[in-house]
C-alpha cells in the first residue's frame, strides 16, 4: 500500500481561522510512532494555541524571516505577515531533553539521535496532518538564537533543544506539492 500523503504533502503558509483542537491528539499520537534511537523517547511537544501566544509566535517568525532575508525585504515580508502568512490556529513546538542521556561519553551523539528521532516524529505528524486535510509548515527560522530563546521561554523549556516549530491548520490556500529540483539519479549513488 502506498502512503499517498507523502506525495500530497506541501508546505502551507496561509490558514483558515478554524480551530483544530479535535485533531491535535491524533497528530501527536502519529508523531510518537516514529522511530526513536535507543528507545529514549526524549521528545516533548508543546501546543501553542491561545490567541496571545500565537500572535507572539507570529511576531517572532516575522523577526526570523527579516533576519534571514535581510532588511531589504522587510517591507514586503511585513505586508505578507499582515495578510496572515504563517498565522495558524495552532503551532506545535517539538523539543528534546538535553538530560536523560544514557552515557556521558556519548552525550553528543545521543543528542544527535534525539534530534533525528524528533525530526522523524515531525514528519509523521505532518503526514498525519495531510491525511486529516490539514496544512503544515516547518518553520526553520524558529531556530535563530533570539527567536528560539523566546519560544523556549514561552514554553517554559529553557533547558530543552527546539528541534522544530510547525504551523498547523486548515489550508487557506490551494495545496500544490512542488516538484523536486533534482532527479533521483542525481542524488543517489549505488555501491
Amino acid at each position: 500500500m502506498v502512503c499517498n500523503e507523502i506525495y500530497e504533502r506541501a508546505s502551507v503558509r496561509f490558514y483558515k481561522d478554524e480551530p483544530i483542537d479535535d485533531k491535535i491528539e491524533e497528530l501527536i499520537k502519529a508523531a510518537i510512532r516514529a522511530p526513536t534511537a535507543s528507545m529514549l523517547e526524549n521528545w516533548f511537544f508543546v501546543v501553542f494555541k491561545s490567541e496571545g501566544v500565537r500572535k507572539k509566535l507570529h511576531e517572532l517568525i516575522l523577526k526570523g524571516h527579516i533576519e534571514y532575508y535581510g532588511k531589504s525585504k522587510e517591507k514586503k515580508l511585513r505586508k505578507k505577515f499582515e495578510d496572515g502568512m504563517f498565522f495558524a490556529p495552532c503551532y506545535i513546538g517539538v523539543f528534546v531533553e538535553k538530560t536523560g542521556i544514557l552515557d556521558e561519553k556519548y552525550s553528543q551523539l545521543e543528542l544527535i539521535w534525539a534530534i533525528e528521532s524528533a525530526a522523524m516524529a515531525i514528519q509523521n505528524m505532518m503526514l498525519k496532518a495531510t491525511e486529516l486535510k490539514l496544512g503544515t509548515c516547518y518553520i526553520g527560522v524558529a531556530n535563530f538564537p533570539d527567536v528560539e530563546k523566546e519560544i523556549k521561554k514561552m514554553a517554559g523549556l529553557e533547558n530543552f533543544f527546539l528541534v522544530g516549530l510547525i504551523s498547523i491548520g486548515y489550508p487557506g490556500e490551494e495545496i500544490t506539492p512542488r516538484k523536486r529540483k533534482k532527479r533521483v539519479e542525481e542524488i543517489t549513488k549505488w555501491v
